[in-house]
């Protein structure tokens, strides 16, 4: 059935875009819903709330389903190329969070795979493009791929630390305090390294004490720096001026002031 121009593009409007107020609406109900769903997913992992409410929750999970369902082919009916959003990442989460109730209902016997209905919270992220959320998430995206060399050479210099100090710790402390091997003792000053302190494998002797001491003491400034090159970058990043969505091809990031879409020169709503 072809469905008339007028309806695509209101309903597009409505699915894909925040900046009116059926959008945000809409943006909202949803947020709403995937929660709800999610919680639901907890709840019924939990052995004595399944056996007594595991029937409203199947229920819920159903309508929960069925309107993801519906709101999944609305999306593709509201988009010209519908395969761009088919084959986008949030297509194929999409359609990864709603089909696992289905085969569970042909499958009996593939009922853990309803688990993977918990990826709906992956939606949020494209969601909270709405007000003052505009572009964050992408933001945050290209802060991190623009630090990712910094990152990498800091890890690196990290590894190389904790091989030096796990070898360190295994000559001073030994098997007899449980730093039994290199690769042991290098598990140990990362997880000491990181502040985790599990307490399986402890230092005996002042020495290895003392060096465990300086070694918790860098883990502060460590943490603290993968943190700042990502922030710095986050703050040098512009923030999209809009939420508008392409009709055509579904591509946003559109400047303010745009009347055509700079993927496919379809004119802009």
């Amino acid at each position: 059935m072809i469905l008339p121009e007028n309806f695509r593009k209101k309903l597009h409007t409505i699915i894909y875009e925040a900046d009116t107020p059926a959008g945000k609406f809409f943006d909202l109900s949803l947020i709403v819903i995937i929660l709800i769903s999610v919680v639901a997913v907890m709840l019924e992992s939990v052995a004595s709330i399944k056996i007594k409410y595991g029937y409203e929750l199947g229920i819920a999970e159903w309508v929960i389903t069925i309107f993801f369902t519906l709101e999944y082919i609305a999306r593709i009916v509201a988009v010209k190329q519908s395969w761009k959003y088919v084959f986008s990442f949030y297509g194929i989460i999409d359609l990864l969070a709603t089909l696992p109730k289905y085969i569970g209902l042909f499958f009996p016997g593939t009922g853990f795979f309803i688990a993977i209905r918990a990826i709906r919270l992956l939606r949020i992220f494209r969601i909270l493009k709405l007000t003052h959320f505009v572009g964050a998430s992408d933001q945050l995206v290209a802060a991190l791929k623009k630090s990712r060399v910094k990152i990498a050479v800091f890890l690196f210099s990290v590894i190389v630390l904790c091989i030096i100090l796990g070898t360190l710790m295994y000559m001073i402390e030994g098997p007899e305090s449980g730093f039994t091997s290199i690769p042991v003792s290098i598990y140990w000053t990362i997880v000491t390294l990181t502040t985790v302190g599990f307490g399986d494998i402890t230092p005996a002797t002042p020495i290895g004490q003392f060096v465990s001491m300086l070694i918790m003491i860098l883990g502060y400034g460590i943490i603290a720096v993968p943190t700042g090159l990502v922030t710095a970058q986050f703050i040098n990043e512009k923030t999209p001026e809009n939420t508008q969505v392409c009709h055509n091809c579904n591509a946003h990031h559109h400047r303010d002031d745009a009347k055509y879409c700079y993927n496919c020169g379809y004119k802009l709503n």
